[in-house]
């Protein structure tokens, strides 16, 4: 059976109809569920691919959405998980391993691992509408009035392969993509009225951009540093920083603004990058694609990044799932690296009451499923309160995603929002740090059985009985990248951290004479 085609307006029509049968087909993972359901995974990045290709190893991103294994403790559920090649064996096994209370052999018997077979740059999802019969099997295989389809996140594509699958997609309808980008996000946060950096909305060329720039720049004076961003960027990576002291002149009202606009232009190329490999050439050609913004950079004595979770139910209701502190790096503090959950209790309530805002307006609009908002954090000294600053919002699953619903996972635990903590089955509360960006040139080589190895040697799998330990994901980055993703959870913030830097110094003792070998690519 070939997938369906319709006309676009019969197409939109059916969209529609399909997107009404979430209601029904969807539930919470919270939720014991009895009733039949069948899932189809598709763990896609269909996200701008020259933004992307700055993330290395990003193609074994795919295995993130691992997490969504939990819903097999479902006794009659069923997931397809759809990846661009084959997952190894040892990852998947690794993960239904974790899952507590259900027989290995009969979560593996309702788990259907399908692949492209197709290790280009193309996105998944792109990879599977070019394969008719792939889409086929997929159709084949769910059973009729029981499936939907979930995803990273949620694109024209996306959609198009929902409709191919006659399928719901319990994800963002692309239709409302705008609510994602830079400029999308500041609109959303005057309507919810959550304090955000003055700036502008999107612009489409270097010249519209340059007087966005000198705009600001005149309304603040004071201003030592804005921050342009790409309108779609990707974990920070589509940032870079303007530095205004170094521009000719201290103060903007020292120049006409013919001239202000221009010694802006000159200065975007010394713009600090956030991506080693970027310019100002390949930045700027992304403008007229993607369009950019400029906002106010948040200066501070004391500066921390932190970000809420939620998430729009089919019926329209909002939850706050989680609080984090991220964990940035790149040559200005801009790229999301990792994150330690629970964000600070000096603003965790103020966190989930923005969060429950920009939610209600996103619901208001239409969006569903995944959101977050990230902020920056910023006090004077130890004696005043936080100031929080929403920097932008993400309507899709994201880096704090993962560790999350692991936790759940792991514990079978609920988030308290009146604590703002995580509560396992037993009443203890849950912490942990977690990363995607693990990565030393030591670690290139290790294949996953490896790794297993060595988490069996030094006991560094998480413990059901305390509910301490470690858990790894994108496992299939190791061998090629040297890179890994880690989560460690603790019983206090001190004891998951504490876990975190034990698991690093143990890799890279098991590593070290990686290095020395002549073979190693990082050798001499």
């Amino acid at each position: 059976m070939q997938g369906l085609v319709l006309p676009p307006l019969a197409q939109g029509d059916r969209f529609e109809e399909l997107q009404a049968l979430l209601s029904d087909r969807w539930r919470s993972v919270d939720d014991f569920d009895e009733t039949a359901h069948d899932i189809v995974i598709i763990p896609s990045l269909s996200l701008d691919r020259r933004e992307l290709t700055k993330v290395k190893g990003v193609h074994h991103y795919e295995e993130r959405l691992l997490f969504s294994l939990i819903r097999l403790r479902n006794p009659n559920t069923r997931l397809i998980y759809v990846t661009s090649q084959p997952l190894h064996p040892t990852i998947v096994d690794y993960y239904l391993k974790l899952l507590p209370d259900v027989p290995f052999s009969d979560a593996r018997q309702r788990l259907v691992l399908l692949s492209a077979h197709d290790g280009s740059t193309k996105t998944l999802t792109q990879k599977i509408l070019e394969r008719p019969r792939l889409i086929a099997k997929i159709r084949q295989l769910v059973r009729p009035n029981l499936g939907y389809m979930t995803c990273f996140n949620s694109t024209q594509l996306e959609r198009d392969l929902a409709l191919q699958l006659d399928l719901p997609l319990l994800a963002l309808d692309p239709a409302l993509l705008r609510w994602g980008t830079k400029s999308g996000s500041r609109e959303v946060f005057a309507e919810a009225d959550v304090p955000h950096p003055d700036g502008c909305l999107e612009v489409w060329t270097e010249e519209e951009l340059a007087a966005a720039t000198a705009e600001l720049w005149d309304r603040q004076p004071q201003l030592k540093r804005m921050v342009v961003k790409l309108n779609e960027g990707f974990s920070g990576q589509g940032n870079a920083l303007l530095d205004l002291r170094a521009m000719p002149q201290a103060s903007p009202h020292h120049m006409a603004p013919e001239e202000r606009v221009g010694a802006i232009a000159q200065q975007f190329e010394h713009l600090s990058f956030q991506c080693d490999t970027e310019t100002w050439d390949s930045f700027s050609s992304r403008i007229p694609d993607l369009g950019a913004i400029v906002e106010a950079f948040i200066e501070g004595e004391e500066k921390r990044s932190p970000s809420v979770q939620g998430r729009i139910t089919p019926n329209g209701t909002v939850d706050i799932l989680s609080t984090h502190d991220q964990i940035l790096g790149g040559p200005d503090g801009q790229i999301f690296l990792g994150c330690c959950f629970p964000a600070d209790e000096a603003y965790r309530q103020q966190l989930q009451a923005y969060g429950l805002a920009v939610g209600n307006v996103l619901a208001a609009k239409g969006v569903i499923e995944r959101y977050s908002v990230d902020f920056m954090a910023v006090r004077a000294s130890e004696q005043n309160p936080w100031d929080l600053h929403a920097i932008e919002i993400n309507v899709r699953k994201g880096g704090t995603t993962h560790p999350q619903m692991t936790l759940k996972l792991l514990t079978g635990g609920q988030y308290d929002a009146q604590s703002g903590l995580f509560l396992s089955q037993r009443g203890k509360a849950k912490y942990y740090v977690a990363t995607d960006n693990l990565q030393s040139d030591r670690y290139i080589g290790l294949l996953p059985d490896d790794l297993m190895h060595i988490i069996a040697k030094h006991r560094l799998h998480f413990n059901p009985s305390t509910e301490v330990g470690s858990v790894f994901h994108i496992i299939g980055c190791l061998s090629e990248y040297g890179k890994i993703g880690l989560l460690s959870i603790g019983n206090s913030p001190k004891e998951a951290d504490a876990i975190y830097h034990q698991v690093i110094q143990i890799l890279d003792d098991e590593t070290e004479a990686h290095l020395h070998h002549p073979f190693h690519p990082a050798y001499g």
